[in-house]
């Protein structure tokens, strides 16, 4: 079966993790990456603010599919994911407020990413 396949990402069933920790939390993640961009914040503000919603989506885990509330590994597997499409969240918007706001400086190159000009 599929759901004990990789259990050193998955704890009940791939599908679980998916709808929670990508889907739901990621969602936020994405989100919140994009408000740390907007109000100029640091790295650093918004890896403290992912490793309060990987405790979230513990207790997610936890309270609706019978995961494990204090598993460290799911943790850690919860947060590396977290932190990655936060990151990428805040990449993509600071990208488009460096091309917007500094127009005459820089452009967009790609979607996380921007450029100088000339």
């Amino acid at each position: 079966m599929i759901e004990h396949d990789n259990a050193l990402l998955w704890e009940v069933s791939f599908a679980e993790f998916i709808f929670v920790t990508v889907i739901l939390a990621g969602g936020a993640a994405y989100l919140t990456g994009r408000a740390v961009a907007l109000s100029w914040s640091t790295n650093l503000q918004l890896a403290a603010y992912m490793v309060l919603l990987a405790a979230a989506t513990r207790f997610i885990h936890f309270a609706l599919f019978s995961g494990t509330l204090l598993s460290l590994h799911y943790y850690v597997v919860d947060l590396c994911v977290l932190l990655a499409i936060a990151f990428i969240g805040k990449r993509v918007t600071r990208a488009g407020q460096m091309a917007r706001q500094y127009s005459f400086a820089y452009r967009r190159a790609g979607p996380l990413g921007w450029a100088r000009k000339g």
